[in-house]
């Protein structure tokens, strides 16, 4: 299993404690589902973004190459 450091203020490290004192949770593995859920998260979004490229695919118009040189007057 590998390790990872992570530099926090003083201040950070006491709110990070706290919080994982009152919750009940164990700061390594709060610390890991947060990044792995924030992980999840971006790409749910990625995923959602190419949803939606493809369904305008279907209902706007697309150019091919020579199409736009035209129109650039290229």
């Amino acid at each position: 299993m590998a390790t990872i450091s992570l530099r926090l203020s003083e201040d950070e490290y006491k709110l990070l404690q706290e919080y994982t004192k009152v919750n009940d949770l164990s700061l390594s593995s709060f610390v890991r589902e947060t990044v792995f859920d924030y992980i999840e998260s971006d790409l749910a979004m990625d995923e959602e973004r190419i949803i939606n490229a493809r369904n305008r695919l279907s209902t706007e118009k697309t150019y091919d190459h020579t199409e736009v040189w035209k129109e650039l007057g290229i």
